[in-house]
């Protein structure tokens, strides 16, 4: 079984694509944006400078503080 090792043109081919696809990769990812028409309430981002979508704003819940116990602490002894 013969095993041949790539050629120099086809590896510097495979680097060109690997870069081309990365740049792809990086224009494309969600870049937040803001929308003064909208207003505060929504969340707008904008998809390789072509699709731009907008969600209103998901509101943080405050957690709730622990105010009593159903089971009883019991006592250290110190």
């Amino acid at each position: 079984m013969t095993i041949s090792r790539p050629s120099l043109k086809a590896l510097a081919i495979a680097f060109a694509l690997a870069g081309v696809a990365g740049a792809a990769l990086l224009l494309a990812r969600p870049q937040p944006i803001e929308s003064a028409v909208l207003g505060a309430d929504w969340e707008c981002t904008q998809t390789a400078f072509v699709l731009t979508s907008c969600a209103p704003r998901v509101q943080q819940a405050i957690p709730a503080v622990e105010t009593s116990r159903r089971d009883p602490v019991p006592p250290t002894r110190g």
